[in-house]
């Protein structure tokens, strides 16, 4: 009896251990029709390892990573899926062999495995009899690091086994040349900076810092940010590489003498954790972290101590995607007993050591690039579906499989998973998916505020009120306040965010969304105060006929002509009289006629300037008031030549009778000063100017009168003006009521004291009235001939006829010459 109980007590231990205690296959390994293999840094070697021989690392020693154990349950989970389904490959299983890949130099042994036949590793061109010549595997999925991938790529591309990363973000694998079968599902770092320099753009931020992993990776997105930047207002302020090494005291007191308060952090989460806790322990405050998509989604770090203290946390993430089946999946496999069985076949770095770890731990890790996992997995899946011709229900068993088929097909991909159209571009790279824009918001979590998309066209958005910032308000980050409106920057040594402010002068202006470095001149036509930020049309101005000073000044033109022509019919008729012989004769017609002609030059003064105007306005005045200048320093000879000089020299004063030497002079002087005025207005005519420097809101319209072009004719006029007062000026003490040569000098000090007048007021005012100025003076000078010299003998002729009669003159003369005789 007591040996039958004995015996029940034992069978009853055996089924109860053999019910509560399975010995399951490995996690690492799962065998199938083909196999996809898997690299998966479920463990992380921390520091550097030395070995004084050459050996493989033990993954399972080193520290645990829960995020990418979780991803490397998601790769089981999907095979699981794909095997489970009965349109995907049916009636093919997928297999995987999967390495624990800890290191980027210690962890080849897998590597070796997943791309040897039959255990051998062939060199290309051998064959050796009764082995298959296609490597175990069908595809890789991994690795996740870019470092990593470096240095396991270039086995697989030689024999053209694709390599299909769900984290790899370098842009170096996007160039085909060095990796034509690596693909990926996971956007190239090039996209996370575009999403980061779009945040800091957002919200105004100039002045940041980059902090970068000293990897791959963290080099790779520090080279895309600066490339990125570059037509941009933002400024690196300061940047270094992390490492566990790293001098985070410095650092950061060196972030903080820059007066920096904007972090990019682009590194993986190991060297994120590690800055973060040191800002912590530092006691670093007020600053507004960015992180990359390796560390946005960290579920410790938002739940640390003093977390809140260091400042706003805003992060780049992949979208957290359920993923259908895989909470279930992760509580099932972890809910068997592991138990451990000797005679299981093991190899290098497929043991995990995780029989510890709660289905609840796993599921809440770190969610991020799940989908990546699960989307290329199942790229995989379709490519080999498509190889293998598979339909109704069946595929041909009859194709073999090599690997550069399956990547020919994944390069093709286009299929629809989770509301995802999954396809590659030229560069492996995907051509869908999105990012979020995350916030550790003050319950520990990662909040999405926003996201940024790129299909079917880019869209970002980011809700800021859902933003809690540490200052309660969105900070600022500038090497330099913005200037204010109207002012310019001026660059203050090397970076472009610190700068000086200039206000822009007048006549300028600043458009700071083109170029707030530079003040822009406005044009001819425009003009601007002091600190303008656009140009207004400048207002024209120009003396019209209808201007009241205008009609006046013509008004006088044409009483002046009329003056002139009534003396010469007045003259005409007397004209055998002494005065009208003594004032000149037949020349008095001479002088009144271009007195009449120099009019002329007065209405080309009004109106809007044109070439033919500005020629006319002093081509008659130079001409004939020349004319009536060397007639009047004939006269001025004349007289005193009659006086005095007929007695002294008599031969000049018969030689002057006899070749009529008074037409000769005005002869030469209308032929030379003619000729000067054809060279001159050949060289350098007169043409319409817009005076627009002295008025910044106005513009003149003149006519540029070109002094070194004209001087020849200019010098003629001051010489004869000259020689006529010397003459006329010689002849002073004539007799007192022979007073021509009075006369004339009174109308040439006239003459004189206007254009002096004139000159001084154009030095001094450049208005439009300044040429209503010089016809006045033109006119002035006309009319100090007519009035002074023509019309006190016009006078004597109407009013005083005794004293215009030859026994008057005679009497006069011979009182004279008894005067000077004594």
């Amino acid at each position: 009896m007591i040996d039958l109980v004995a015996s029940l007590y034992v069978l009853g231990c055996f089924l109860h251990a053999w019910t509560h205690c399975t010995v399951p296959a490995s996690e690492f390994q799962l065998e199938g029709d083909y196999l996809i293999g898997g690299l998966f840094n479920v463990h992380h070697v921390s520091g550097h390892i030395y070995h004084d021989r050459p050996e493989a690392i033990d993954c399972s020693s080193e520290t645990l990573i829960l995020s990418n154990y979780r991803r490397f349950q998601l790769m089981r989970f999907t095979v699981e899926e794909i095997n489970n389904s009965t349109s995907l490959l049916p009636n093919v299983s997928l297999g995987y062999e999967i390495f624990d890949h800890c290191s980027d130099t210690h962890s080849f042994p897998g590597i070796f495995k997943l791309i040897s036949v039959n255990n051998l590793i062939q060199p290309w061109g051998e064959k050796h009899k009764n082995l298959s010549t296609a490597p175990k595997v069908i595809s890789v999925v991994g690795p996740f690091t870019s470092t990593d991938t470096l240095t396991v790529a270039p086995l697989f591309m030689v024999d053209l086994i694709p390599l299909v990363s769900y984290g790899a973000a370098s842009s170096l694998f996007s160039e085909k040349v060095n990796f034509p079968s690596f693909l990926r599902t996971v956007h190239p770092n090039k996209d996370a900076i575009e999403v980061i320099v779009n945040i800091v753009q957002h919200f105004k931020w100039r002045w940041v810092a980059f902090l970068n992993s000293n990897d791959e990776f963290g080099k790779d997105g520090l080279e895309l940010f600066i490339k990125r930047i570059k037509d941009t207002e933002i400024c690196l302020a300061y940047t270094k590489e992390l490492s566990l090494s790293a001098n985070y005291s410095l650092m950061f007191k060196q972030i903080e003498a820059k007066r920096v308060y904007i972090i990019v952090v682009f590194a993986p989460k190991m060297t994120a954790e590690a800055l973060i806790e040191a800002a912590i322990h530092l006691n670093v405050t007020n600053k507004v972290w960015i992180a990359g998509d390796a560390w946005s989604l960290n579920k410790r770090l938002p739940k640390t101590k003093g977390i809140k203290n260091i400042g706003t946390v805003l992060g780049v993430s992949q979208p957290v995607m359920t993923i259908p089946g895989f909470r279930d999946f992760i509580f099932s496999s972890k809910s068997q007993t592991q138990c451990e069985n000797a005679e299981q076949q093991m190899l290098c770095n497929q043991v995990c050591n995780c029989s510890d770890l709660s289905p609840e731990d796993v599921h809440a890790a770190d969610p991020s690039f799940s989908f990546p996992v699960y989307s290329a997995v199942y790229a995989i899946a379709h490519a080999l579906h498509n190889v293998l011709q598979c339909a109704a229900g069946r595929c041909n068993d009859n194709i073999t499989v090599d690997p550069h088929m399956v990547l020919a097909e994944l390069k093709k991909s286009n299929f629809t998973l989770l509301n995802h159209r999954i396809q590659f571009d030229e560069d492996g790279d995907p051509k869908y998916g999105s990012y979020s824009i995350v916030y550790w918001n003050q319950s520990g979590d990662a909040e999405q505020i926003g996201f940024y998309k790129y299909y079917p066209s880019i869209r970002f958005f980011i809700n800021n009120s859902n933003i809690q910032w540490y200052k309660n308000e969105v900070p600022t980050s500038l090497c330099s306040p913005e200037c204010p409106v109207g002012f310019a920057k001026r660059q203050d040594g090397i970076h472009k965010c610190c700068f000086t402010c200039q206000i822009c002068p007048n006549g300028t202006y600043i458009n700071s969304t083109e170029d707030p470095y530079k003040c822009i001149s406005c044009k001819e036509t425009e003009w601007s105060t002091d600190g303008s930020t656009w140009c207004r049309l400048r207002l024209v101005e120009y003396i019209a006929f209808t201007d009241t000073g205008a009609i006046l000044i013509m008004i006088g033109a044409w009483v002046l002509v009329g003056l002139a022509l009534a003396t010469s019919v007045l003259f005409a008729i007397n004209y055998n009289t002494p005065i009208v012989r003594s004032a000149g004769g037949p020349m008095c017609f001479l002088i009144l006629g271009c007195l009449s002609l120099c009019s002329l030059s007065v209405f080309f003064y009004f109106g809007k300037p044109n070439v033919s105007s500005c020629i006319l306005r002093f081509l008659p005045f130079f001409l004939f008031y020349t004319v009536c200048l060397a007639c009047f320093v004939v006269r001025s000879f004349q007289i005193v030549c009659i006086f005095k000089i007929a007695s002294k020299f008599p031969k000049l004063h018969s030689w002057w009778m006899k070749y009529h030497g008074q037409w000769l002079i005005i002869t030469v002087a209308f032929v030379t000063q003619a000729f000067l005025l054809l060279i001159s207005y050949s060289y350098g005519p007169p043409k319409p100017y817009n005076e627009t420097l002295w008025y910044p809101d106005k513009i003149i319209l003149g006519c540029d009168f070109s002094l070194k072009a004209s001087c020849g004719p200019v010098i003629v006029l001051v010489f004869l003006c000259s020689l006529c007062f010397i003459f006329s000026y010689m002849g002073k003490d004539l007799p007192k009521n022979y007073n021509e040569a009075k006369a004339i000098t009174f109308c040439l000090l006239l003459l004189i004291l206007t254009w002096i007048v004139f000159a001084t007021e154009y030095m001094l005012y450049h208005g439009k009235h300044i040429q209503t100025l010089n016809a006045l003076a033109v006119l002035s000078s006309l009319y100090s001939f007519l009035l002074w010299y023509f019309l006190p003998k016009c006078y004597i002729i109407m009013f005083q006829p005794h004293k215009n009669t030859q026994q008057y003159f005679q009497g006069l003369i011979q009182s004279y010459t008894k005067t000077i005789s004594q």
